[in-house]
């Protein structure tokens, strides 16, 4: 199984959901800030994760600018899985978050969305992550390798 998780992150939080992620899938794994990824390389990954800091209740431009390409690359026939790293304030529902607009833009653009998007709780503006965010996501990932079909042998 070849997995790559796509990660935009502004103070580190959610770099460290995305390598926690890598970490639980077995297979070959790759974890790659979104201006590192080259996107016809996407086309010959078993599984995709996406993940974002929510700031004003979606994505950050750069993970948008990512999904929003679109007409350059096609995500038909990849299994897709979102993520996003969020307050834990009960005005931030006002807004949304990002990992479910993330989740429109790649069904939008042909994948196959796993699991229900994932949403990890930051304690403040820039962090700490709460405790015991890194071992849910990890736990998170793997119920979404799961859900897959996939599996190391792959």
């Amino acid at each position: 199984m070849k997995s790559v998780i796509v990660y935009d992150s502004l103070y580190g939080n959610t770099e460290r959901i995305a390598r926690a992620i890598g970490e639980a899938i077995p297979g070959e794994v790759q974890v790659l800030r979104v201006g590192q990824v080259d996107v016809s390389e996407l086309k010959t990954v078993d599984l995709l994760f996406v993940g974002s800091p929510t700031q004003g209740g979606k994505a950050t431009q750069a993970i948008q600018d990512f999904l929003g390409q679109g007409q350059v690359f096609s995500l038909e026939g990849t299994k897709v899985a979102a993520f996003d790293t969020r307050l834990t304030a009960k005005w931030v529902r006002m807004f949304g978050y990002a990992a479910e607009k993330i989740a429109a833009s790649v069904k939008a653009n042909g994948g196959t969305l796993l699991g229900s998007p994932g949403g990890f709780f930051v304690k403040g503006r820039k962090g700490p992550l709460a405790e015991g965010e890194v071992e849910r996501a990890a736990g998170w990932a793997k119920e979404i390798v799961k859900s897959s079909g996939l599996d190391s042998s792959n």
